[in-house]
């Protein structure tokens, strides 16, 4: 690794690379880095770049919580490690390159507070049943002129939704997105105007589940570099106004056992694909609590915003939390997927990816039963109606999240009980600040954290 640090330091110096973001995610989704002069490099990837260990406990507002008792107190230091096989060169910050890292102790042991770690051992985990996971991120994110406070105020796109004319005024950042991502080793599949006022959508192709986390977070760092260029801001927060459509970040997963698809099947998933489904449905709240677990999060999951507010899966029901998206003559069985809607930027990245891959991997093994698939949204039904079908509403608050979460041995599991500690006292600092504001304040705060 050294050598290769060292190899790459050369030629980004001869390129007139200066710096290095070394770039993780913590446990509010929020992207983290520590810059390191190109020349340090190899030295940074032998012994990695000191932090504080309560980088664990910041919350969503950059204060510091010491409810976790592990990390009761301002002492303490990790290393970040730069994974030197994802450096990228940034083109829209051709002066800087990106490494994502793994946190380590001082003496280079594994930190239990590490999220690319806890990935990393389920897929690992995966390898030993025989299993082989893809994943892909679809983002939406909300554009302003720079220096706006309000994106509802100032869009940066007229709309319509979806149409070719409501990008026109966009046409420099768009090519900047196509040309960037290129240029970074990102693959998008497709780019859009969407739905929601001055949103856009932009797809990931999927991958291995580390790379598409490590994926996720270097599309946020060119997506803002390129916004930025062009006079523009962009917001990935879960919403952008109560009345508004949300900013979902919505996960697809697909499994494969020996190369085959198991979630192909004549219109919907059978035997362990339908496993790995139920096994989803099963955890869905819990599941919610790591991959949609800001405040805005819990106001986003509303009926009739294709977000997801109650729990039950669907054949390309994009009111469905769990949407089916099956293979067909044209697409291909390994088109196959699911798509979990609950899900947006406030997610760490690796911990969403971890517990859906837990979960899915539980189902697997369990075989639970799957319902039938839902074509309609249970938001316009009775109370009886959903009760019949035992179709719940997903969390709504922080406190329900958060009971979800312990309920369920496997997803809290997933986290070990250093993280989940950690994890836990991060969201509870959130819920006692937003307690004290109004649901207007809370979205407004959380507009350009992500």
């Amino acid at each position: 690794m050294t050598k290769a640090a060292s190899a790459a330091a050369k030629d980004f110096a001869a390129a007139g690379v200066c710096g290095v973001h070394l770039a993780w995610a913590d446990n509010n989704g929020i992207p983290r880095s520590r810059i390191v002069p190109v020349a340090g490099l190899a030295d940074a990837a032998t012994r990695g770049v000191g932090a504080t260990s309560l980088f664990a406990v910041f919350d969503t507002h950059d204060s510091i919580t010491y409810r976790h008792e592990n990390l009761g107190t301002p002492s303490g230091d990790i290393r970040l490690v730069p994974v030197v096989e994802r450096l990228r060169r940034l083109a829209g910050q051709p002066a800087l390159a990106w490494a994502p890292v793994r946190q380590l102790t001082r003496d280079g042991e594994p930190w239990p507070y590490c999220q690319r770690a806890v990935l990393e051992a389920q897929v690992a985990e995966a390898g030993r049943r025989g299993l082989e996971f893809r994943a892909g991120y679809e983002l939406e994110f909300a554009v302003a002129p720079a220096g706006s406070a309000d994106v509802l105020a100032a869009p940066g796109h007229p709309g319509p939704a979806y149409s070719p004319h409501a990008l026109v005024g966009l046409d420099g950042f768009v090519a900047a997105l196509l040309h960037d991502f290129a240029a970074n080793g990102l693959r998008i599949g497709q780019l859009h105007a969407e739905y929601g006022v001055a949103q856009l959508e932009l797809s990931l192709a999927a991958t291995d589940p580390v790379s598409a986390a490590d994926d996720q977070l270097l599309a946020r760092q060119t997506i803002h570099a390129a916004a930025r260029v062009h006079g523009l801001a962009v917001s990935f927060a879960p919403l952008i106004g109560l009345g508004a459509a949300g900013n979902g970040w919505h996960l697809h997963t697909s499994v494969r056992r020996q190369g085959r698809n198991l979630l192909d099947g004549d219109g919907r998933p059978a035997g362990e694909g339908a496993g790995y489904l139920a096994g989803l449905l099963r955890d869905l709240p819990a599941l919610t609590a790591i991959t949609a677990p800001s405040v805005p999060s819990t106001l986003r999951l509303r009926p009739g915003y294709f977000a997801g507010a109650y729990a039950f899966w669907g054949v390309e029901n994009r009111e469905a939390p769990l949407r089916y998206v099956p293979g067909s003559a044209l697409l291909g069985e390994d088109h196959a997927n699911v798509e979990l809607k609950t899900s947006d930027a406030s997610a760490n990245p690796y911990l969403a990816l971890a517990a859906v891959l837990a979960a899915g991997m539980a189902g697997i093994e369990d075989a639970p039963a799957l319902p039938e698939p839902i074509g309609e949204d249970p938001g316009g039904w009775t109370g009886d109606d959903r009760e019949a079908r035992g179709v719940g509403r997903l969390p709504a608050n922080p406190a329900e999240q958060d009971a979800a979460l312990v309920a369920s041995p496997r997803i809290a599991g997933v986290l070990g009980a250093e993280l989940l500690g950690a994890f836990r006292a991060v969201r509870a600092s959130d819920a006692a600040w937003a307690a004290e504001r109004t649901a207007d304040e809370v979205v407004a705060a959380h507009l350009w954290r992500y």
